[in-house]
């Protein structure tokens, strides 16, 4: 457990451990979590989405550092699972179940070391978590269940169970039994049922501007509910914006794909009322100056990189090939980069670990004003 315990995902996760007699380790630290997995050899964690993205991004970086057959055998391996749907493997020729299995010997048990050498599954919850990044774990034979609620309902909603029948990559699994949920005209998932909060302390007027006439919480989530009954989240509907040509932007779709890139941190897509999307991202400085030494370039401070033309051309190569599964309005077509990280001390992230968008968009305002100087970068 290293997960904020104030926060409802993993008090709540807590309680269940209790409830069914699992015992549970606390990490000395977040510096020290890569340690102590190796020392307890958990069979179970509960993360959020940007440090298992922070874990695939060091894994990445590893695999593209060793050279040689070890990176060619990393590449193969990671190409075979990103787009394998989980359970999917049983349905291919003999060839690629035997070429997986060799590569899972050889590559991913690897990965499994770093996690502890013991870890059957990990449960995500609190935020959206890229499809892509659930598919390579799922492939490496570690299994990746996320979940969806709030802490005014308790906190599921709904969740994704270890078997094929009650699971769906890019969903957040089934509505629990006990609840009813309805998606309203605008997209925005709204819930009744006996885990749902009543009142928030002594504020009557926010408790009324939470419900709807019929008496539905209104989580400010957009999302859908598939044929077979899987919840879908899109965005928060806070986030969303309209650019000037009238289309709608949900941003987080966008923001966690371009965070797989390795040499991205973090990243907001912006652009209300402006005519195209357009990118801020904070680098990933370690992985920039591994990638600038490979590529005979002297960025040897974060002020450098920030102000890398080649570094930008070399992520928006990246992001151009995430731009052609989105339609063109949504196809981020301009990136400026940050010399400062986002973290939770300066009040840019939340604890657990989620962009403010708000304060993000203060803090870069000058960037914001570069990105649309010009009608996008030309490659």
């Amino acid at each position: 457990s290293f997960l904020p315990v104030n926060h409802i995902f993993e008090r709540t996760i807590l309680y269940w451990y209790l409830y069914q007699s699992i015992s549970v380790s606390f990490a000395e630290s977040i510096e020290l979590i890569s340690d102590n997995l190796k020392e307890v050899k958990p069979h179970l964690i509960t993360a959020v989405p940007r440090l298992l993205e922070k874990v695939f991004a060091k894994i990445y970086a590893k695999g593209q550092e060793a050279g040689g057959i070890k990176t060619k055998l990393f590449n193969a391996a990671l190409n075979m699972v990103t787009d394998l749907e989980p359970f999917s493997a049983k349905n291919k020729g003999l060839w690629f179940r035997l070429k997986l299995a060799i590569l899972k010997k050889l590559v991913f048990s690897k990965w499994s070391e770093g996690l502890g050498g013991e870890l059957i599954l990990i449960i995500s919850g609190s935020a959206a978590l890229s499809p892509k990044l659930v598919r390579i774990f799922h492939g490496a034979g570690i299994p990746i269940l996320e979940g969806y609620g709030l802490t005014e309902t308790s906190p599921a909603i709904s969740f994704n169970q270890y078997y094929e029948e009650n699971f769906k990559t890019g969903s957040v699994g089934r509505v629990f039994k006990n609840l009813t949920v309805k998606i309203a005209e605008d997209g925005e998932i709204r819930v009744k049922g006996p885990s749902v909060f009543k009142e928030y302390f002594k504020d009557p007027e926010n408790t009324k501007e939470a419900f709807d006439s019929d008496g539905y919480f209104m989580t400010g989530d957009i999302g859908m509910i598939d044929s077979d009954g899987f919840l879908k989240i899109t965005d928060r509907k806070k986030s969303m914006f309209k650019t000037s040509g009238g289309k709608y932007i949900a941003p987080q779709i966008l923001e966690n794909e371009i965070k797989l890139i390795p040499l991205v941190e973090q990243v907001i897509v912006v652009g209300e009322g402006e005519k195209m999307p357009c990118a801020i991202i904070q680098p990933n400085f370690d992985n920039v100056k591994i990638w600038a030494k490979e590529n005979g370039l002297s960025l040897n401070s974060d002020e450098e990189i920030a102000n890398s033309l080649e570094l930008k051309k070399a992520i928006l190569v990246e992001i151009e090939k995430i731009n052609v599964n989105f339609g063109k309005w949504e196809q981020v077509k301009n990136i400026e980069l940050t010399s400062f990280a986002w973290t939770i001390e300066n009040d840019l992230l939340t604890p657990t670990m989620k962009m403010k968008r708000k304060q993000v968009m203060e803090k870069t305002k000058d960037l914001y004003k570069k990105l649309y100087a010009t009608d996008g970068f030309q490659l």
